[in-house]
C-alpha cells in the first residue's frame, strides 16, 4: 500500500497533549509516512520544532498565522530565514490574508504575508498560504511578488474561489485538499478541485480541525487522511493506490527536503 503525507498538521496543539503519541501511532499504522507540522505563532516554533526533532517521519514550517500578524509588528524575512536554517524545517508559513475573522487589520496581515514571501524567495522552501474571503488581494500581491522574483506557492486548504485558483494555477501553485471536500454542502470547493492540475494537489488533515467525513464532529487526526484520499480519488475517478502515489509524489516534489 502507498503511503500517504499529510502536509499539514497542528500536533503541537493543546488538543493533543494527553495522547499526542497515540494519535501519531494510529497514523502510522493506517498508512500514514509522513506529517508536516505547521507553526502558526513563532512563540510556538520551538515546541513545534522539538517534536520534529524527536520524530524521523515529521518535519516542519516556520510563520505567522494571519490571524496573529497584528502581534508581530516588527517581524523581518530575516528572522524567518534564520530560522529556516534549522534541520528539518520544510516549509515558510502558515500566512496569509484572512477578512473572514478579522482577528488583525489587513494591513497588518499584508505587512506579515510579504515579509513571508520574501523569506520563501530567499529560501527556496514552500510558502504556505492561508486565504479566505481576500481573493483580489492575495492574488494581486501574490502575482506582484513572483514578478519580482519567484517563489513556490502552496494555496492551503483552498476553499476561495475559482478565480483566485486559475490565477494561481497560472503561477504554478499547488493546493492542499482538506477534509471539507467531503462536507455535503461544500459543492463549491469540489468545484475547484475539480480544475486543480493533477501535478500540483496535495492532501492535508489541518488537525485538530476540519475532521472529515464520517468524523465531522470530532477531533481530527492524521489517519483520518485516508477517508479524504478515498473520496477524492472516487471524484477524479481513480483507485485510492492511483491518488495516493500521485499526491504523495507531488508532495515529495514541493516540499524538497522531505526525505520520506
Amino acid at each position: 500500500m502507498t503511503f500517504l503525507i499529510d502536509t499539514h498538521v497542528n500536533l503541537h496543539g493543546e488538543q493533543y497533549d494527553d495522547d499526542r503519541e497515540e494519535v501519531l501511532l494510529r497514523a502510522r499504522e493506517s498508512g500514514i509516512g509522513g506529517f508536516i507540522s505547521i507553526c502558526d505563532r513563532l512563540e510556538n516554533f520551538d515546541k513545534i520544532h522539538a517534536l520534529t526533532m524527536a520524530n524521523d517521519d515529521i518535519w516542519c514550517s516556520v510563520g505567522v498565522h494571519p490571524h496573529y500578524a497584528k502581534d508581530f509588528p516588527d517581524l523581518s524575512a530575516g528572522h524567518l530565514v534564520d530560522l529556516a536554517q534549522r534541520s528539518r524545517v520544510c516549509g515558510i508559513g502558515e500566512t496569509g490574508l484572512d477578512l473572514h475573522y478579522g482577528y488583525s487589520p489587513l494591513e497588518d496581515q499584508v505587512a506579515c504575508f510579504r515579509q513571508h514571501v520574501l523569506a520563501a524567495q530567499e529560501t527556496g522552501l514552500p510558502l504556505i498560504i492561508h486565504t479566505r474571503e481576500a481573493d483580489t488581494q492575495m492574488g494581486d500581491i501574490m502575482e506582484e511578488m513572483m514578478a519580482q522574483a519567484p517563489f513556490r506557492p502552496l494555496m492551503h486548504c483552498y476553499t476561495s474561489g475559482i478565480e483566485l485558483a486559475r490565477r494561481a494555477i497560472a503561477l504554478d501553485a499547488y493546493f492542499s485538499i482538506s477534509g471539507i471536500v467531503t462536507f455535503k454542502k461544500a459543492e463549491d470547493v469540489r468545484e475547484v478541485v475539480r480544475i486543480m492540475p493533477d501535478d500540483r494537489i496535495i492532501l492535508e488533515t489541518d488537525c485538530p480541525y476540519l475532521a472529515p467525513m464520517p468524523h465531522r464532529g470530532r477531533r481530527n487526526e492524521p489517519a483520518y487522511l485516508n477517508d479524504i484520499c478515498d473520496y477524492v480519488a472516487n471524484m477524479k475517478g481513480m483507485s485510492r493506490e492511483e491518488l495516493a502515489a500521485l499526491t504523495t509524489q507531488n508532495a515529495r516534489t514541493l516540499f524538497k527536503t522531505v526525505s520520506i
